[in-house]
């Protein structure tokens, strides 16, 4: 007989967010068949993705404090996926949302925010998500009585978001079993909030940060943090390790996992899983076993067209 799930009824589309299944992600790492991988499959939020978590903390947080009111905008900056969730918590909750994003952020992710209602303004594509950072604060200086400004980078509610949901969702699901995380830094909210969270764990679980090896890169929301604005939440003391990881190992793992999992995910969730089997190995080696956990942050249909990583160069 077929055991069914009790389907949960909300009463609004915001109780969806969290409470995301964990995959097993077997034969990713055959070389390392005693330790145990585990995809925390993001994607599954209402939003699409991780952020829709820190998004609605620091809504939630910022209405009640009365930073948030009615009568103001919420403005940010962003690549996609966290405007997604404010765009999303914006049209659910009922209050306006205008999104600073570089002009070259995916069509998808442009479409689907504005769906939503959410007005855009572009920066220098040639700048990135710092260009963004920059353009957003020069907005705000001009007419700060009309903007609520999260700021993402800077708000102690980014990492809460995972402290309390993220890394108490994973240690439910796997208690004292797992013994290493790692995940990409972007923001770097997921990590630094989970990390801490994870420490305080017994026994202690070992945390690793996946950021890019180059500074010119192909994995889309992820940062090179020696050469980009450092975001304010960010402590490199907190992770155990910083692990670079190419846009290759990322694009590659990305079409692995779609190949052999049914998963199409984004390219920083393939840095993240690279960075797992990494782990994986490295505890077959070292402990004859373990159980690695990471983030699929998103869904590759986030990134269609145009996009194209070029790996040959004809000069």
């Amino acid at each position: 007989m077929t055991r069914h799930a009790r389907s949960r009824r909300l009463a609004s589309i915001l109780d969806a967010v969290g409470n995301t299944p964990l995959l097993r992600l077997d034969g990713i790492a055959p070389s390392a068949p005693g330790v145990e991988i585990y995809l925390k499959l993001e994607f599954a939020n209402p939003g699409g993705s991780v952020k829709d978590r820190p998004a609605l903390r620091m809504v939630q947080d910022a209405m009640k404090d009365g930073r948030l009111t009615p009568d103001k905008t919420l403005i940010d900056s962003t690549s996609g996926n966290t405007g997604v969730a404010y765009s999303l918590i914006g049209a659910a909750m009922g209050f306006r949302v205008a999104l600073v994003m570089p002009k070259n952020v995916t069509k998808a992710r442009k479409d689907i925010t504005q769906a939503f209602g959410t007005e855009l303004i572009f920066s220098d594509p040639m700048e990135g998500s710092d260009g963004a950072i920059r353009l957003v604060k020069k907005i705000v200086e001009q007419d700060p009585e009309k903007y609520f400004y999260p700021d993402q980078y800077s708000n102690p509610s980014n990492p809460l978001a995972h402290y309390y949901g993220t890394a108490g969702e994973i240690l439910d699901a796997l208690g004292d079993r797992i013994t290493h995380f790692v995940t990409g830094l972007g923001t770097s909210g997921t990590m630094m909030g989970t990390t801490r969270r994870l420490h305080e764990h017994k026994p202690r679980v070992f945390c690793v940060a996946v950021e890019p090896a180059e500074a010119l890169h192909g994995l889309e929301g992820l940062k090179h943090m020696a050469s980009s604005i450092v975001p304010p939440i960010w402590d490199d003391k907190t992770p155990d390790e910083i692990m670079p990881i190419t846009t290759e190992e990322g694009w590659d793992m990305a079409d692995k996992l779609a190949a052999t999992h049914g998963l199409h995910v984004g390219h920083s969730t393939g840095a993240n899983v690279a960075g797992a089997v990494k782990l994986a190995e490295r505890a077959q080696r070292e402990r004859g076993g373990g159980c690695v956990v990471t983030i699929a942050a998103d869904r590759g249909d986030r990134y269609f067209a145009p996009l194209k990583w070029e790996r040959r160069y004809v000069w």
